[in-house]
């Protein structure tokens, strides 16, 4: 199990890692071809206690909980409930479509998570790669910056909140937090994060909406859905003030010192 959970940790940097560019003094970032030397280094560190179908069923399944791991320990989660609530603001139903905004949330994830990836491209993954690292402590100090990012994000309510519920001793500190309680309770800040940023965009689109419903009232003109008209209007004033350039900037400085 323990070189099935290295490769996993390889793996998930490299699909991330794909397109960015390297960070000082880091050395290249691994490429496709890395990948076969990856698999005899992983191999040749721990004895054959498994048959190689059993073991490659394993890192399948795995990898199917990527897309989980990527999401909820990202500043995926965030930034696309965000960008549905801005949509969702703006009336214009699948405009625009899911393609996009989940596209453009993977990219201004990668942009906000850069600086903690080149971290583990620098601290284990590269070492890893040259043979100075072993396997176990490539992925416990690639966890690290990992997790330095949700302790900055996760909220001290939601900590406490699991923590609790783990039914583990008080923490003295962050070291003592198990990623199993760490994870859940960044998942769960970065949803109310989102919540109230979304909350925050609504606002100047709903008031639109009230203005527009109520001259509509007073003119008489009940049949006429005020949506028809009021749609129009904020997608104008959107564009207007550049509504993507602020929503983008507001996403990425409210993480913070995240991004330099």
């Amino acid at each position: 199990m323990r070189p099935a959970l290295a490769a996993l940790c390889i793996v998930v940097a490299l699909g991330t890692f794909c397109g960015t560019a390297r960070a000082d003094g880091a050395g290249p970032l691994p490429s496709l071809g890395d990948m076969n030397a990856l698999a005899q280094r992983v191999q040749a560190e721990s004895p054959d206690t498994m048959a190689t179908p059993i073991k490659v069923v394993l890192l399948l399944t795995l990898l199917s909980v990527v897309p989980g791991i990527l999401m909820l320990t990202t500043a995926f989660t965030r930034i696309v409930i965000v960008l549905a609530f801005i949509r969702r603001a703006l009336s214009t139903q699948n405009v625009p479509p899911n393609q996009v905004i989940i596209g453009l949330s993977l990219f201004l994830s990668l942009f906000v998570m850069s600086p903690t990836l080149q971290r583990i491209n620098a601290e284990a993954i590269q070492p890893y790669l040259s043979g100075s690292m072993a396997a176990d402590e490539a992925l416990t100090r690639g966890t690290a910056p990992l997790r330095d990012f949700m302790f900055s994000q996760a909220g001290e309510g939601e900590l406490a909140l699991f923590v609790r519920m783990s039914g583990i001793e008080q923490p003295l500190d962050h070291d003592d937090v198990p990623t199993y309680v760490l994870t859940p309770a960044f998942a769960v800040s970065e949803l109310k994060r989102a919540f109230e940023l979304g909350f925050v965009l609504f606002l100047p689109f709903l008031v639109v909406d009230l203005v527009v419903a109520s001259v509509l009232l007073s003119m008489g003109m009940i049949m006429l859905p005020p949506v028809m008209i009021s749609a129009p209007l904020k997608i104008l004033l959107f564009v207007l003030v550049d509504g993507w350039s602020l929503v983008t900037e507001s996403l990425i400085y409210s993480f913070g010192g995240v991004v330099p």
